[in-house]
């Protein structure tokens, strides 16, 4: 390979990268659900602003790993939220609050620093993405919805505001169900107990978390998530003592 076609490789390299890596957060996010048709090939290139063999490059990756399936006639499918992976965290058992509390405490020594390094590296993209992300929660604690994945895509924007991979890699291993409201509100269909005020203190948790990371202050963003997971580790040990009283 000649040293031009050897630079010529390596750009398209990283544009291919950078096309799995958005996609991959498009899909973790739920901006395209499961079983959802791709967008064509013509307006992915568009989109990303790359050539359709950048594209399907892209989509070819994210088949092997089990995130998209190709359907003879039809397009491109999502199929899975996450690529397939050997490992993977043991369940978490949202039924006992001890499961949801050691889910916190490790959330807890990751999601802090995360919330620091996306004060520092985000960029005006993945900032809106996280007012986004939160103002889709408020809409949805306002309407009375189940509310779990927009806290979830919160959380997540705010690990892609790292510009460091492993940290969404790290949620998306956990999965929606290391959200604590799955196991506090009431949604239907379900019998779970209602914590008086619990998702207004959300809301405004996150309100700090958000600003904190948009006036690019580190110390205060880290400050902000360590009382979000805080509280809701007490939240839960209120559960605990009166399920044990």
């Amino acid at each position: 390979m000649s040293p031009v076609q050897s630079v010529e490789s390596r750009a398209r390299g990283g544009l291919v990268g950078r096309v799995i890596d958005e996609l991959r957060s498009d899909i973790a996010a739920g901006r395209f659900d499961i079983g959802a048709k791709l967008p064509s090939q013509a307006e992915l290139s568009a989109r990303f602003s790359v050539s359709r063999p950048v594209i399907r490059e892209a989509v070819a990756s994210l088949q092997a790993d089990g995130v998209l399936e190709s359907r003879q006639g039809a397009g491109v499918f999502v199929r899975a939220r996450t690529a397939a992976t050997s490992f993977a965290f043991k369940a978490i058992d949202q039924a006992r609050i001890s499961s949801m509390l050691e889910t916190l405490e490790l959330r807890s020594a990751v999601e802090i620093e995360a919330a620091g390094l996306a004060a520092l590296r985000r960029s005006p993209m993945q900032e809106e993405e996280i007012f986004r992300a939160h103002n889709a929660l408020v809409q949805q604690v306002e309407q009375g919805v189940r509310s779990a994945d927009a806290d979830f895509a919160f959380h997540r924007a705010i690990a892609e505001a790292t510009n460091n991979p492993r940290f969404p890699e790290f949620l998306d291993l956990l999965g929606k169900s290391a959200i604590p409201r799955r196991a506090v509100q009431a949604e239907p269909g379900t019998d779970a107990p209602v914590a008086p005020n619990y998702l207004h203190s959300i809301l405004a948790e996150h309100q700090s978390i958000a600003e904190a990371v948009s006036a690019g202050d580190d110390s205060a963003a880290r400050d902000a998530m360590r009382q979000h997971l805080s509280g809701s580790q007490q939240r839960y040990r209120a559960l605990l003592r009166g399920a044990t009283a």
